[in-house]
């Protein structure tokens, strides 16, 4: 064998190896997404949602609302059902749905959803005397003896139909956004208007806040985690700014509408 041919030799074994390489590469890069992709798939509760580097989250009290939205269960399938069982028309919403039922009457909507996720933490709590909802001419709704599940649901339907975001917006006091946590409400009063519910928040050490958002909407339909539409980066996290709008997949608010129980 000439000197030209072993050289030509050596020249095609590194070629091939340099190939069969860069086919492990892309391979293993492939199966990382599936992984990826499937871990997304099985979030057990709010609290398994991954934060963006740099950031962690605030250490709550056990009995706090906070802590309990934490808890909260998700659903394994994504996609978000109205209140009569179908799918609903926009599914690019979502990042994740929680596993809390909707009821079949159009009733669990925007507001509702945030009404009910505070009802049912105080029910959690036992704290009966703190489930108190008023409606826009300033009635009040109290959660009333026996206190069972029973007697919770049927109370849920009354506050539902008669309260919405114009009662609820009156009811609740005004917050900066950068003192923003979970429990925290970003709502427009009006007919129909829109609330979102603040889940969770996490801070790195220059002191910047994020934030998940959740909500319902018109028809009822599963309370869902939002994208973030503006920032791929942190989806579905949002980021404290000195932005006026706060821009969500299918409402934008303003600064100035977070408020707190």
């Amino acid at each position: 064998m000439n000197l030209k041919t072993v050289t030509a030799f050596l020249l095609c074994f590194m070629l091939v190896m340099l190939l069969c390489k860069g086919y492990q590469l892309r391979d293993k890069s492939v199966n990382d997404s599936l992984l990826f992709v499937s871990e997304r798939e099985h979030f057990d509760n709010i609290y398994a949602i991954p934060l963006p580097a740099g950031y962690k989250r605030k250490e709550n009290q056990h009995s706090s609302f906070a802590h309990w939205l934490q808890q909260i269960q998700i659903k394994k399938d994504t996609t978000v059902y109205l209140f009569n069982g179908v799918k609903k028309n926009n599914q690019h919403a979502q990042f994740a749905v929680l596993d809390i039922s909707v009821g079949n009457k159009n009733l669990q909507q925007c507001a509702d959803a945030v009404m009910r996720l505070r009802a049912e933490y105080l029910f959690s709590q036992k704290q009966f005397d703190k489930v108190i909802f008023t409606d826009n001419d300033g009635g009040i709704y109290l959660f009333k003896p026996p206190f069972n599940r029973t007697r919770f649901s049927k109370y849920l339907q009354i506050v539902f139909g008669m309260c919405g975001t114009a009662s609820l917006s009156k009811q609740m006091k005004a917050v900066p956004m950068k003192d923003i946590r979970a429990g925290d409400v970003l709502i427009r009063g009006g007919f129909p208007g829109h609330a979102v519910i603040v889940m969770d928040v996490a801070n790195n050490n220059a002191g910047e806040k994020i934030y998940l958002l959740a909500q319902s909407y018109m028809p009822a339909q599963d309370i869902h985690i939002l994208k973030n539409p503006l920032n791929k980066t942190t989806d579905p996290w949002y980021k404290v700014t000195d932005a006026f709008v706060i821009e969500t997949p299918e409402y934008n608010f303003t600064k100035n509408e977070l408020k707190r129980w």
